[in-house]
């Protein structure tokens, strides 16, 4: 019965870490697409977020809302092959605000370089840093907590290495702030391809949980 119970857990996890994967790719390519569409935001200077102000700001509201899908998508497949312990709940609660935040960011628009300050910018900054913070905190703990997650065991070092790399964008970023002479679009694009590479990797690894399962139990029988 418990055999049973961990196959369909392990089926829900394949198929909700799919979804995240393929949520992450079609997001860098909704990213690209915006860049070529607005070569007049700097990818080293604007914020992503400048993108959702202004022509074209449809498809920045439905990459956020994407963001916001696909890392749902993952924490689903996270519990649904896993009995978490308290560290990866909390890994996993920091990683769903993550979330949750992403998607809100396409009801408050930001306040794009040399625009005047409003209530819907400063929600947009609250709501973004409480997100960053979130990811970077919680696949932190999450990869602390993967040896205990068989099928991400063998990917643990470099779960552990991508959210340990992206302290330094972060703290780069809120030194730097988003002033026109600033490289924090860059820091910010950099926190962000580490933190969508960090749930890439989970989501693939936990797409082929089964095949993991197997060479793993091969490989103790031996």
């Amino acid at each position: 019965m418990s055999s049973q119970a961990a196959d369909r857990g392990l089926a829900r996890a394949r198929t909700w870490a799919r979804l995240a994967a393929a949520g992450v790719l079609v997001y860098v390519l909704v990213d690209a697409v915006l860049a070529l569409l607005r070569p007049g935001l700097s990818l080293l200077h604007n914020p992503e977020s400048d993108y959702g102000v202004g022509p074209f700001f449809w498809l920045m509201d439905l990459n956020f809302l994407l963001r916001g899908a696909l890392t749902l998508c993952l924490v689903v497949a996270i519990v649904s092959c896993w009995r978490p312990s308290p560290l990866a709940r909390l890994g996993a609660l920091l990683l769903a605000v993550w979330g949750v935040f992403s998607a809100l960011l396409a009801v408050f628009p930001d306040d794009p370089l040399g625009t005047p300050a409003t209530a819907s910018g400063a929600i947009h900054l609250v709501l973004a840093l409480l997100a960053f913070l979130g990811a970077l905190v919680g696949t932190i703990l999450l990869s602390l907590a993967a040896g205990h997650l068989p099928p991400l065991q063998g990917v643990r070092g470099r779960l552990l290495a991508l959210s340990l790399l992206a302290v330094v964008p972060l703290l780069a970023l809120l030194r730097a702030g988003f002033r026109a002479e600033s490289l924090g679009g860059l820091y910010e694009r950099i926190f962000l391809a580490l933190e969508l590479a960090w749930i890439l990797v989970t989501a693939l690894t936990l797409a082929r949980g089964r095949q993991l399962e197997v060479q793993e139990g091969t490989s103790s029988a031996g």
